[in-house]
């Protein structure tokens, strides 16, 4: 991307947030207005809404999300999942991957402004949070410049009081998402010195979390992610971003009431620097693309407040590929864009089928190491099975094992069929017993059914040993 108006290209050298002695800039970011700032701002709610009230949801009894991590218990969607599962867990990374990707060739950062739980909390939180108690930019500058008073003490106080009251909701919201809403209910009645650990690693949860959004805040984007510098990689000219039309906007000039700024020979830009006062990374996007930029729209809003103030057409500042502001061409969907969304259709289709196939039972039934097989009086030959059976359902499940492919007997040691509880796990011995005359080779593939309540759930294979006639 190119730098505009005789701009020197000296700011791609450093990052906005830090001066020529490596010192850190404290942002004051204007708080922005306008319908992309508004829709964000809904987005933000319906997300934060969810995360805070996920715990307590239910589909078919089951939490909408568990991810316990100690009893290696997942439930995603009302769905158990087990370590048995990793697979799909596996495909469901890729796939997120390589949704992040396309996006980020096809839409820039959307992610990043509109999604991304940093964003989330820093501009939908804590930054409405600190506009409230602190004022605008103006007033936060002048309150940490002002000396110590009562009133300042006490806004500060409050304000990081706030802030890590948040963080310690937060911490036990996540906690929440780990042991379930029940379990973390009951933590909060008892008292915290009944688990000090618990207590402690929330206490300590919610310290990071708070010092994330009360100090290092933009950081994360610009020095932490890896995502904005893979955007270097990922984009192009083609790729959609919030990006400033320069062959509009330049040359840019103070603006005069009633003045024809064509004919002046002035671009539509009228260098009021609002578009740099609201961005939350501090960068100035008529610069062009640059990788602290997060796509939040906010410079969007600026400007078409400008626009509209001064008459003139609004979208000087928008979103547009540098292809399209450059040759003023239409956005069209490129080969390398299709070829990402291809293989984006095919890992969802595949976890899709795995996922409908996926059984409410999983059974391994593997001979028992060490064992030989066994000859019977009245001329069977039986070797010895041990079993394991997850449920993977919500219910009860009374399981019992039928030969399928195969004339021959099971046996369960014990002489009981199994009794496996919800999301319970159940193992034993068995032993399957095949007539010798039946035997043709030393090593017989058998399947064997496993049933509930008269139907198969499940069907398993498993090798037989015997000595041929």
């Amino acid at each position: 991307m190119s730098e505009h108006s005789g701009n020197t290209a000296a700011f791609r050298d450093s990052i906005s947030t830090v001066d020529k002695s490596g010192k850190r800039v404290w942002l004051y970011p204007r708080k922005p207005q306008g319908r992309y700032t508004n829709a964000r701002t809904g987005v933000s709610l319906f997300l934060l809404t969810l995360f805070f009230t996920g715990p307590f949801l239910r589909i078919g009894g089951e939490p909408v999300l568990l991810l316990n991590v100690i009893e290696r218990k997942f439930i995603i969607f009302g769905k158990v999942f087990w370590p048995q599962d990793f697979y799909l867990f596996v495909i469901a990374s890729l796939i997120m991957m390589v949704f992040i990707v396309v996006f980020t060739v096809i839409y820039g950062r959307i992610f990043c402004g509109w999604v991304c739980p940093q964003t989330i909390f820093m501009e939908g939180v804590f930054r409405k949070i600190e506009y409230w108690i602190e004022g605008d930019y103006k007033k936060q500058q002048a309150l940490d410049k002002a000396p110590w008073s009562g009133a300042k003490i006490g806004k500060k106080v409050f304000k990081h009081s706030v802030f890590y009251g948040i963080a310690f909701l937060v911490s036990n919201t996540f906690l929440a998402y780990m042991i379930g809403s029940e379990a973390i209910l009951d933590l909060i009645k008892s008292s915290p010195f009944e688990h000090p650990e618990t207590f402690g690693s929330l206490v300590l949860f919610a310290g990071v979390f708070y010092g994330v959004f009360a100090r290092f805040r933009e950081q994360v984007c610009t020095t932490v992610c890896p995502y904005g510098r893979l955007q270097g990689v990922l984009m192009d000219r083609n790729s959609v971003l919030v990006a400033y039309d320069y062959k509009r906007g330049e040359p840019r000039m103070k603006f005069r009431k009633n003045e024809d700024r064509e004919n002046a020979g002035k671009g539509s830009c009228i260098d009021c620097s609002l578009c740099v006062d609201v961005c939350p990374t501090g960068i100035d996007i008529r610069n062009g693309t640059q990788m602290e930029c997060i796509s939040c729209t906010a410079c969007i809003d600026a400007c078409d407040f400008v626009m509209k103030r001064t008459g003139q057409p609004t979208g000087l500042i928008r979103h547009d590929s540098e292809e399209g502001i450059a040759n003023r061409q239409p956005f069209r969907f490129t080969k390398r864009m299709m070829s990402y969304s291809a293989v984006l259709v095919v890992l969802v289709f595949v976890l899709g089928v795995l996922i409908i196939t996926r059984t409410d039972v999983q059974t391994s039934i593997l001979r028992t190491p060490g064992m030989m097989y066994q000859i019977q009086e009245n001329g069977y030959v039986s070797n010895l099975y041990n079993y394991k059976v997850i449920n993977k359902s919500s219910q009860d499940m009374p399981l019992y094992f039928m030969p399928l492919n195969f004339e021959g007997e099971i046996r369960m040691v014990g002489g009981n069929d199994v009794s496996l509880e919800k999301h319970g796990l159940a193992s034993g011995s068995m032993f399957v017993l095949l007539d010798q005359q039946q035997i043709t080779e030393p090593k017989t593939r058998l399947e064997i059914g496993v049933f509930s309540d008269g139907k198969m759930v499940e069907k398993v294979k498993t090798t037989f040993m015997a000595p041929v006639n």
